[in-house]
């Protein structure tokens, strides 16, 4: 059972505990698709969903972990890279770690191996690593926004979200992966790249399960990459022009688009900064889905000039299966078409 997410006045409730530091990845194939995994039903945390590879920090292999109430807790930093490479790696076999260079290619003989051991806690991540001659590519992680569970969830996580653009080079990944997790399965069952907008036209479908983060960046990332490919001759130089134009974008600002959205002070945070804490701006009629807010960053932050996107909200129907009829659209639409709703209402 997928957990039950409480959004309800998030923004203004004491936190029932303290958010557990983990990392994810938004990994793009060489064809500029996006590898999500699917967890599985008796998963812990997000269970049945399709998610972006990732996991909580741990310091016998990431390093020191900012402490509770210092100002990196929710800052992007070096424990956050680690951690991010290494559950990438643990859950899906792709190394994101160079020699000489180039990303480390490894047999699936001793790829399997590794992920085994270091899973297992039997040797720490960067160990292991220097034993091949190689390094983490820290530097290839983007920041793309930071997501805290609302205060009013038992269980709760500060997650760094960043992008990685495998090579446009490598062309041996394939489409889709059976991967044996080095837990057996416990968590995740298959891997899947495929475009951004594949995923949410499934999720739109209700024939998979994205929960809020997963679907919004999944939807930044559709409006700058389009599912029609190129032609053969023009292919590489299309890949690479929409790699420019997304990380164009995460750095960009303002990110509103309307002129009320423009002067709302998140509207001057990039994507790489942007901190969200979604809360409950009301529950439409229509459809009876929550209407999310993102611009608020969570009590830890609540008197940082940090912020999220006030310009978008989420639409998403919440259930004992988890949420569906997920959406991203702008907050002023969303709020008009709540008013009209109400005036013909009145009317009645």
């Amino acid at each position: 059972m997928a957990p039950q997410i409480n959004y309800s006045s998030a923004a203004s409730k004491r936190p029932l505990s303290e958010p557990r530091p983990s990392s994810s990845v938004l990994l793009l194939s060489p064809q500029n698709q996006v590898l999500l995994l699917h967890r599985v039903q008796t998963s812990t945390s997000f269970a049945s969903a399709h998610v972006f590879p990732g996991g909580n920090l741990d310091p016998f292999h990431d390093g020191a972990i900012p402490a509770v109430g210092s100002p990196d807790r929710h800052q992007d930093g070096l424990a956050y890279r680690l951690g991010a490479i290494r559950e990438t790696f643990e859950e899906t076999g792709i190394l994101l770690a160079k020699k000489n260079g180039e990303l480390v290619n490894l047999s699936i003989e001793e790829r399997d191996a590794a992920r085994k051991k270091i899973h297992g806690n039997q040797t720490s991540f960067l160990d292991w690593c220097a034993s091949l001659g190689a390094e983490p590519d820290t530097d290839g992680l983007v920041p793309f926004t930071r997501w805290i569970t609302p205060a009013i969830n038992p269980k709760r996580f500060t997650t760094q979200m960043y992008l990685y653009l495998l090579p446009l080079t490598r062309n041996n990944m394939p489409s889709e992966m059976l991967i044996p997790t080095p837990d057996n399965g416990v968590e995740h069952t298959t891997a899947l790249f495929a475009p951004a907008q594949t995923f949410l036209s499934r999720a739109s479908a209700n024939s998979i399960i994205l929960f809020p983060p997963q679907a919004y960046l999944l939807r930044l990332v559709s409006i700058i990459f389009s599912s029609t490919a190129a032609s053969p001759e023009e292919g590489p130089l299309h890949l690479a022009s929409q790699r420019e134009k997304l990380l164009a974008f995460i750095s960009s600002v303002p990110t509103a688009e309307t002129e009320k959205g423009k002067q709302h002070e998140t509207a001057l945070i990039p994507w790489s900064d942007k901190v969200m804490s979604p809360h409950t701006l009301f529950v439409r009629k229509s459809d009876n889905r929550v209407v999310l807010a993102l611009d608020k960053p969570g009590p830890e932050l609540k008197d940082s000039e940090r912020g999220g996107d006030w310009a978008r909200v989420v639409l998403v129907n919440f259930g004992k299966g988890g949420p569906t009829n997920v959406e991203i659209r702008g907050r002023e639409e969303v709020l008009e078409e709540e008013r009209e709703s109400k005036t013909d209402e009145q009317k009645l």
